[in-house]
């Protein structure tokens, strides 16, 4: 409960939206336990592929700070050494081209040099099963990932095996992964991690909290939702738009941002890594519904700014319980009424 708007967004971000960091701190030390014990695989296994352990990274929502509750999954992106591998672009996908004489042969497509991006995922799976504490573990392959669940953490590990390119004729280098069809693709998380530590420190530290303010209400089932990843590029650009804008209050900075939501999920959202074109692969009759969604909860908050700011705290913090959910603290009787009564006992 609370008395005052911002107290509210306070309470909410904290209570249920922003990861706990006692939680966050264990995810961090048992992500990088399980690194370790990869290396430790690799180190004593014959067949298993060489690593490019320089190249390991951290990615997705949870390294970047923008996850919101509850921690669902943990995404580590593990180096493989090439050994003289090369690659051809076909441009919807990677072909990898492997050396005789090297492990990642013997994961190669039937009767092919071409390196089978599944047989690898599988491999780190089977590696995986062989580590004592991970025996009881669930493990399997999704994707682009080897996923590993453990009953004793509520988020998973989401391990993408991942090769490093040498510099392209313009002068950039790629992390090469699995496309989830057998062959590869390009990405650079790097590029990602750089771009959402840059605007928000040119917004004062105040985007990411707005970014997962943004993925709490996408999150929430009054219409279709789009991709989290989708989201985050909308948001953050939007940021780069309004550079030194954000107040730092969320009451304030979320309202336009709900405009801006509605108007740019109708059009394309270009990929910040120039690499994949339009990440907006919704279809028509979803970009409608999120944007009309956006637009009627925009008036909503935009109703909710002019209460506050004629002092009605609350019937801003009950209109804010309308976009945001029942989750949103309710407005504090008790608390005011006390406060009433203490400011009478002093006079």
């Amino acid at each position: 409960m609370a008395t005052r708007v911002n107290e509210a967004f306070r309470v909410f971000m904290a209570n249920e939206v922003n990861l706990d960091p006692s939680e966050t701190n264990r995810a961090r030390s048992s992500r990088d336990w399980l690194v370790s014990q990869i290396h430790s695989i690799a180190q004593y296994s014959d067949d298993f592929p060489n690593l490019y352990s320089e190249k390991d990274i951290f990615f997705g929502s949870f390294a970047r700070r923008t996850k919101i509750r509850k921690l669902d999954d943990v995404d580590l992106m593990i180096g493989i050494g090439g050994g003289g591998t090369t690659y051809r672009d076909l441009g919807n996908q990677l072909e990898l081209t492997v050396p005789e004489n090297i492990a990642l042969r013997g994961l190669c497509h039937d009767g092919t040099n071409l390196l089978n991006s599944r047989k690898v995922i599988n491999r780190f799976v089977a590696e995986l099963a062989r580590v004592p504490q991970y025996q009881k573990a669930e493990l399997g392959r999704n994707g682009s990932a080897a996923i590993l669940n453990l009953t004793s953490y509520p988020w998973s590990f989401d391990v993408v095996p991942a090769f490093f390119t040498s510099p392209t004729y313009d002068g950039r280098d790629y992390y090469v992964i699995p496309d989830g069809r057998g062959h590869w693709m390009k990405t650079d998380p790097r590029i990602d991690q750089r771009r959402v530590t840059e605007i928000n420190q040119q917004n004062g530290g105040n985007a990411l909290g707005l970014v997962r303010l943004a993925k709490f209400w996408n999150a929430r089932a009054t219409a279709p939702s789009m991709q989290s990843y989708l989201l985050e590029c909308i948001v953050l650009s939007y940021c780069q738009l309004a550079d030194a804008v954000l107040s730092g209050h969320l009451s304030s900075d979320f309202p336009p941002l709900l405009r801006y939501i509605s108007t740019s999920i109708r059009g394309g959202v270009l990929d910040p890594k120039n690499i994949q074109g339009d990440i907006n692969t919704l279809d028509y009759f979803v970009r409608e519904s999120i944007s009309t969604r956006a637009a009627a909860d925009a008036d909503k908050a935009a109703v909710a700014v002019m209460f506050e700011a004629s002092g009605n705290h609350q019937e801003a913090i009950r209109q804010w319980g309308e976009i945001l959910g029942p989750s949103f603290p309710s407005y504090d009787f008790g608390k005011l009424l006390r406060s009433l009564v203490g400011s009478d006992i002093r006079k």
